[in-house]
């Protein structure tokens, strides 16, 4: 053991092991962080904390770099030339950067999508993903039936529903045939309300507010995450309850979501991360899918409603509650 190691090694136990890895090769694993997010991407210290918990500390047997473009997938095309240069082990690309990182072939690519990583063609199928991507997915085509399920026991005054949904993602035609379906089956008309992309997001918050619905459901992605509290604004000024996939659209001002925890999923997906470093190929691992699910509702938001909501039904089953 060299001397650096042994003072390392006596100076406290967090640090052994980083040092278990590095004996047998002493190697500093470089990896791409890549994010359409605005930094710093809130999933990155679910990410961080995940390789941690496993033993890897920056700067001794990792490195991270993170690569930034809020909005604007097509921006983070410069990095690609980077990747070529053969000295990055790994990219980790959060929501819609994956759809850039499709050029790469000789580098492992772990993503986590909203949407259906199939439909994007990054992966041949989630159970034998046969390229150099794999990852998680949030799609759930079951969830899309539950959320309008929920909303319904919250509002049973429900009878028409506003569907938000952006048509530039990836497996999108399915889940508003699911979510078409468990409407069909409750009784409630299902309004349509698409939209293209960021581009095309405030067209699509007017449409929405002319809409004569009884309430809101958001289908969850990159563009409404980003947008959420304008969108949570405007289903509190027309009284309309909302829905949405993610916990995150809650806390902006969303009357109710029920999803996965998107922090619990990054720590997972750093599982993949170490497997691939140590050598496993990433055609061979399954594109994982959350197995737990969480409810959040907006106390705060149901008062701002001001109208009849069964509140006790839904705070008796709620993960998340904010007041």
């Amino acid at each position: 053991m060299k001397r650096r190691e042994f003072i390392l090694l006596m100076g406290g136990g967090l640090v052994w092991p980083a040092i278990a890895r590095a004996e047998g090769g002493a190697k500093l694993h470089r990896i791409f962080w890549v994010s359409t997010q605005s930094g710093p991407d809130p999933f990155l210290d679910g990410f961080r904390e995940g390789m941690r918990a496993l033993g890897y500390v920056e700067g001794t047997n990792v490195t991270l770099e993170t690569h930034y473009a809020p909005e604007n997938p097509q921006a983070l095309r410069k990095i690609v030339s980077e990747l070529h240069r053969g000295d990055v082990d790994l990219v980790v690309s959060s929501g819609p950067a994956t759809r850039v990182m499709t050029a790469i072939t000789d580098v492992p690519v772990l993503f986590a999508l909203s949407g259906d990583p199939v439909a994007l063609g990054v992966v041949k199928s989630l159970a034998h993903p046969g390229t150099n991507f794999t990852g998680s997915t949030f799609l759930s085509l079951e969830l899309a039936g539950k959320r309008v399920e929920l909303l319904k026991d919250l509002y049973p005054k429900l009878r028409k529903l506003a569907v938000f949904s952006n048509t530039d993602h990836p497996g999108e035609p399915l889940e508003w045939r699911a979510t078409l379906e468990s409407c069909r089956n409750l009784g409630i008309e299902a309004a349509y309300v698409p939209f293209s992309g960021a581009r095309e997001i405030e067209n699509g918050l007017m449409a929405a507010g002319k809409v004569d619905a009884d309430a809101l459901l958001v289908f969850p992605d990159a563009v409404t995450l980003v947008h959420r509290a304008r969108i949570a604004e405007l289903a509190i000024a027309h009284r309309l309850p909302s829905m949405f996939g993610w916990s995150e659209y809650c806390d902006a001002g969303g009357l109710l979501s029920y999803g996965a925890n998107q922090r619990t999923t990054y720590f997972r997906l750093a599982t993949y991360a170490d497997r691939i470093l140590r050598g496993e190929d990433p055609s061979d691992l399954p594109v994982m899918r959350p197995d737990k699910f969480e409810l959040a509702f907006n106390l705060k938001t149901a008062r701002l409603l001001g109208i009849e909501l069964d509140v006790s039904s839904i705070l008796f089953r709620a993960s998340k509650v904010i007041s």
